[in-house]
């Protein structure tokens, strides 16, 4: 056996926890992912908070024209609305981000174009001056937190 200063007794592999990650690599996708699912929730609230300003507290009435017809919009469609474009907003940034180098930036130019867009609704169908400018800031309290939350690593 050679016991020469320079040879190594032992040399053990760097130590892998199950499925070939490392342990940091997946604290930090389970800390994204809480954060995001944070995000998207947080949006929710701000925009019902936003609807309770606007309709209880100011007295708008929150109409739009669907089907020939006027209806309310009420506290639920607020948070349903709000919690489906923040899920399909991190489900398009989980696919980019998969596929796409840089996703984070593309993600985000796409949200943005998708916000403006959204513009349109309201703007559209509203009932009123009032419901459209209430309807119109909902829709920019949940890019304002979707948006920079959402892109955020």
């Amino acid at each position: 056996m050679n016991t020469s200063p320079n040879t190594p007794v032992h040399a053990t592999p760097a130590r892998r926890s199950s499925g070939g990650r490392r342990a940091g690599d997946m604290n930090a996708r389970m800390n994204t992912s809480v954060r995001r699912l944070l995000t998207v929730l947080g949006a929710s609230a701000a925009a019902l908070a936003g609807w309770v300003l606007a309709v209880p507290v100011a007295g708008i009435a929150l109409t739009a024209r669907m089907g020939g017809g006027i209806q309310q919009v009420g506290p639920a469609a607020v948070v349903v609305a709000s919690l489906l474009a923040g899920l399909a907003g991190w489900a398009l940034l989980a696919v980019l981000e998969r596929f796409v180098p840089r996703a984070g930036r593309l993600w985000t130019i796409v949200a943005l174009v998708v916000l403006a867009l959204s513009l349109l609704g309201p703007l559209g169908s509203a009932a009123g001056t009032a419901s459209a400018l209430a309807l119109v800031l909902l829709h920019l309290i949940v890019g304002a937190v979707l948006v920079p939350g959402l892109a955020r690593r």
